[in-house]
């Protein structure tokens, strides 16, 4: 029998148990006669849905245990949903729009939990070369689970259309708020930050490179949490401290020297891009910024950084310490971040459960508040966001996409959507 690659044959397997390994505590190996298989959770808890998930599997394969109904509980005692498609929701209204298509705002006809579904244009994705970067986001989506970071709970596809439904969040975006009052406090600029640090501490732990860290990419919840959104340019696959990537993508504000010189880099990029942002909440405007952009480039690769005096001392030194140029001494060990100076008082355990309180809260009415939503995108008829024709794809680009997620959460917790308009730089 001809082994084909990524695939497991369930009916072969003899044998499917948890170990420990020096590459990750959390293994399953699934023995067949000629071979064994390894398969690396990201969690014990993960490992423990995945050892159930198999063992149900493998004896199903094998004839030993009939399939569950449609409805019937699964292998972790859940009942199974049923499929979701676009019938399963109601449509109420736009809230935002970008390049491949527009954001929705819906109610799930089943549990009534307001979500934010984003439908995907497919032509254009592919028209523009952008399949493996959308491909790739929903992969990550799938992967990350943790409270300051965006959760995805379905996707699925039309012959025209993606559809990825997420969370629904409405306290707008860190950079409509920042160009609103102009900078942050150092309170509140450390509280976010400190948030940031966890999601990308989990990021990384996944081996993912987020590459995009800028105000745009991080929301409010209607409590005034931090929501990192947006994984279009992230990267899997940078498992060790040492693995690189070399793709130039970014935004150029805050893009690393190593990435505008051309060179391999590391998932160091994104500490400093963090540092970029900690200047920007706290003055204004990012580091050696110009209109010019090429100007900008110059000045981030030979120009002294000056923070002002008025930044407090702590975070002047931490801001220094991710921007520095040299990539192999930037600060980036997760914990020696956490115990810096800036950060003393902060309980990074009660921060993770979100039982810190906010030092600011957005001004809306609920979580299903659109106070902040642009008018311009309430105003635009929300039936042709999904009905409307975007032409036939030749060939199937997308195969794999759907994404069935468990059933329970509320959509209104986590973080999907843009609250402002996408307007430049001042």
């Amino acid at each position: 029998m001809k082994t084909v690659l990524g695939v497991i044959p369930l009916r072969e397997v003899e044998e499917v148990s948890a170990m420990q390994h020096k590459k990750s505590p959390c293994m399953l190996q699934l023995k067949t006669p000629r071979r064994t298989y390894l398969a690396y959770a990201d969690s014990p808890l993960i490992r423990q849905e995945w050892l159930q998930s198999l063992t149900m599997q493998v004896d199903i394969a094998q004839g030993r245990r009939q399939p569950p109904p449609k409805g019937a509980p699964g292998a972790d005692g859940q009942a199974e949903e049923e499929e979701v498609t676009l019938e399963s929701f109601e449509l109420l209204q736009v809230i935002g729009q970008g390049s491949f298509g527009k954001v929705v705002q819906v109610r799930h006809k089943g549990t009534g939990d307001i979500y934010a579904m984003k439908v995907l244009n497919k032509k254009h994705i592919v028209d523009r070369g952008e399949v493996e970067h959308t491909l790739a986001e929903r992969s990550i989506l799938t992967r990350v689970q943790h409270p300051f970071l965006m959760k995805l709970h379905w996707s699925f596809q039309s012959a025209d259309k993606l559809y990825l439904v997420m969370d629904f969040v409405n306290g707008g975006e860190l950079f409509y708020h920042l160009q609103h009052e102009r900078k942050f406090s150092n309170e509140r600029a450390r509280f976010y930050t400190a948030e940031i640090v966890l999601g990308m501490e989990h990021l990384h732990a996944l081996g993912i490179i987020y590459r995009d860290l800028k105000p745009e990419n991080l929301l409010l919840d209607e409590s005034g949490h931090v929501k990192m959104t947006d994984f279009g340019l992230s990267k899997e696959g940078l498992v060790s401290d040492n693995d690189r990537t070399n793709t130039f993508c970014g935004t150029p504000e805050y893009l690393a020297p190593e990435v505008l010189d051309g060179k391999n880099y590391t998932k160091s990029v994104d500490w400093w891009s963090l540092g970029t942002l900690i200047f920007e909440m706290l003055t204004g405007l990012p580091p050696f910024y110009d209109e010019d952009v090429q100007r900008m480039y110059t000045k981030k690769m030979t120009a002294d950084l000056v923070v002002p005096d008025y930044v407090d001392a702590s975070a002047a030194d931490l801001i220094r310490k991710f921007l520095d140029r040299n990539a192999a001494t930037r600060l980036q060990a997760v914990t020696r971040i956490k115990a810096h100076p800036w950060f003393t008082g902060i309980d990074w355990e009660r921060l993770g459960r979100r039982e810190v309180q906010p030092p600011w809260r957005p001004p809306v009415t609920g979580k299903e508040s659109t106070k902040l939503i642009d008018q311009s995108f309430l105003k635009q008829n929300v039936n042709d966001a999904v009905s409307k024709p975007s032409g036939q794809v030749d060939g199937d680009h997308f195969e794999g996409f759907t994404y069935q997620g468990k059933k329970g959460g509320s959509g209104s917790s986590g973080g999907a959507v843009s609250s402002s308009t996408a307007a430049g730089r001042k």
